[in-house]
């Protein structure tokens, strides 16, 4: 933040400022590798005036972020998924709306797929808006973990491992600062060239060092290693990357929770209705079951199909479901359309309330958080 004088001291925050909570709480490295997560359009060295969320950007909501004196819109879904070619403000709709963000000086970033596969994040969301109790992920990801193993001489172990979780190592689950270390002897012999930390030069030196073990996720595995050089007191620091095939217990897809009670499917499709204020929900033909474990997938999750059944649910809520889908959930579980628009809007909500905690919390002047007021749904219907 900068500090500005005017007789007493206050903070003004930048944009990149404000988005960097957002990326430690939804990293953009977790995200779809085909997604296009991050700024948009814009500048992020600029101060935020206020900021407006929604699900994705519309005309209308550019217009409603410059009446609410927005320069900062945050959406789920990104303006530019695929590349340019070109920009035509005659022809193209997303050509049209990146004009209109440059001309109000509007800068936009989107949250998305890393939005969907973090703790609280979209799925999360949609399971306690539904009232669902003991919530996990439905598919937790892998493979995108490393162990870090460093050799450190006993006396700097502290001084390299606080810079190792400085740079986000050693999180697992709700537990940071996590490593594992063993005493032992290090070899090594320096040639006229070296400079060692311990022991003379061409001389063969025995030395008292530790085995530090630290897990991290592949986003920071760049800022670990850079850290962690920097820390070593070795001219030449010898470390090991192995690659994980752990899941990752702090991202997943999807979610699964029960309600406290067993209900009549009709029970549970009526608070799927009205907990997301629905006109009206496609789900399976199935006899009024009970219904107890419910997995979910915010947004399109049909791939989470088969998770859901492994794990015992016996309902499975998400959107765009295909005709043939049903057939093959028949006997297996009770399928729930309650549309994309809907099942994603939730995580606004969520947005807002982490944002506006931050920017309580710091010493800024006052920063409107925005949910736009505009339906973005494409879908209507008639009833």
């Amino acid at each position: 933040m900068h500090l500005i004088d005017r007789g007493a001291f206050f903070f003004i925050m930048i944009i990149s400022e404000l988005l960097r909570p957002i990326e430690n709480w939804a990293p953009p490295g977790v995200a779809w590798d085909k997604d296009n997560t991050g700024l948009q359009v814009g500048d992020i060295d600029k101060k935020i005036k206020n900021v407006l969320i929604c699900l994705e950007l519309t005309k209308e909501i550019i217009l409603e972020a410059t009446d609410k004196k927005a320069n900062l819109i945050i959406s789920h879904h990104p303006l530019i998924f695929y590349p340019l070619k070109k920009l035509s403000f005659k022809t193209d709709t997303t050509s049209q709306l990146i004009e209109l963000l440059i001309k109000n000086n509007i800068t936009h970033y989107s949250a998305h797929t890393n939005l969907d596969f973090t703790q609280n994040g979209v799925s999360i969301s949609l399971a306690k808006k539904l009232g669902l109790l003991s919530i996990k992920f439905l598919r937790e990801i892998d493979k995108n973990r490393y162990k870090v193993v460093v050799f450190v001489p006993k006396e700097s172990v502290a001084v390299v491992s606080e810079a190792i979780f400085d740079a986000g190592g050693g999180i697992i689950g709700e537990y940071s600062n996590c490593s594992f270390r063993t005493l032992g002897t290090g070899t090594f012999s320096g040639s006229e060239k070296t400079n060692p930390f311990v022991g003379k030069k061409c001389s063969f030196e025995a030395v008292e060092e530790v085995k530090l073990e630290v897990i991290t996720d592949k986003w920071q595995l760049s800022k670990v290693i850079k850290n962690l050089t920097n820390a070593h007191p070795y001219e030449e620091p010898a470390f090991d990357i192995i690659p994980l095939e752990n899941k990752n217990g702090n991202f997943g897809m999807g979610a699964i929770g029960e309600f406290e009670d067993a209900l009549q499917l009709n029970e549970v499709l009526g608070i799927i209705k009205r907990k997301l204020g629905l006109k009206c929900l496609k789900h399976s033909k199935s006899k009024n079951i009970l219904v107890k474990k419910v997995a979910l997938c915010g947004g399109s999750g049909m791939e989470l199909m088969n998770n859901a059944i492994a794990s015992g649910a016996d309902l499975f809520l998400t959107s765009d479901i295909k005709y043939h889908s049903y057939f093959d959930a028949e006997g297996k579980i009770v399928l729930v359309d309650a549309g994309h628009y809907e099942t994603e809007v939730i995580i606004l909500e969520t947005l807002k309330d982490f944002l506006t905690q931050y920017v309580n919390k710091s010493k800024t002047g006052k920063i409107g958080i925005f949910i736009t007021e505009k339906i973005s749904n494409p879908i209507d219907f008639f009833i």
